[in-house]
């Protein structure tokens, strides 16, 4: 069992990059500004991190309705939307890059693993990954695998 669950890392990655607030947005946008905002792949991929990235919006403020679009392991061309956001507009600004770090990650594991399982396809193997992971982020890289058709090895050395 993976010792991070989805909130604990989420919420690290916010105390990170967010701390006590998002000064600038507060002072430039004020906290009455009701917002929106569309998340678009910009290129090709597998999506991985949606749900995610949703986490991110859901502890920066309730408030905020995340409105899925699309599906974590679903292929997408450049152009689609992912998700659409409504809500306070500091609050959206305050989690866009965390949410947006996420996504482009966890959707580059997914993408380069869907590229490496198209290679393999005519052979008798299966593309398998490692526990080689970045530190708090095993179980969302090990999903992104899975989203782009690869397996999962064992998940620790015990």
């Amino acid at each position: 069992m993976d010792p991070f669950s989805l909130s604990d890392v989420v919420k690290m990655a916010l105390r990170e990059d967010v701390g006590p607030g998002d000064l600038t947005s507060i002072l430039t946008v004020g906290l009455k500004m009701v917002g929106q905002a569309r998340i678009v792949a910009r290129r090709d991929l597998v999506l991985s991190g949606l749900t995610v990235a949703e986490e991110v919006m859901n502890q920066v403020d309730r408030r905020i309705v995340f409105t899925a679009l699309a599906r974590d392991g679903q292929r997408l061309g450049a152009g689609t939307a992912l998700a659409e956001i409504h809500g306070p507009a500091t609050s959206i600004l305050a989690g866009e890059r965390v949410a947006l770090n996420f996504l482009s990650r966890l959707s580059g594991v997914a993408t380069q693993t869907a590229h490496f399982v198209a290679k393999v396809k005519d052979l008798p193997v299966r593309l398998v990954d490692t526990r080689e992971t970045t530190p708090g982020l095993r179980a969302l890289e090990r999903a992104a695998v899975r989203h782009g058709g690869g397996h999962n090895h064992r998940l620790a050395l015990y």
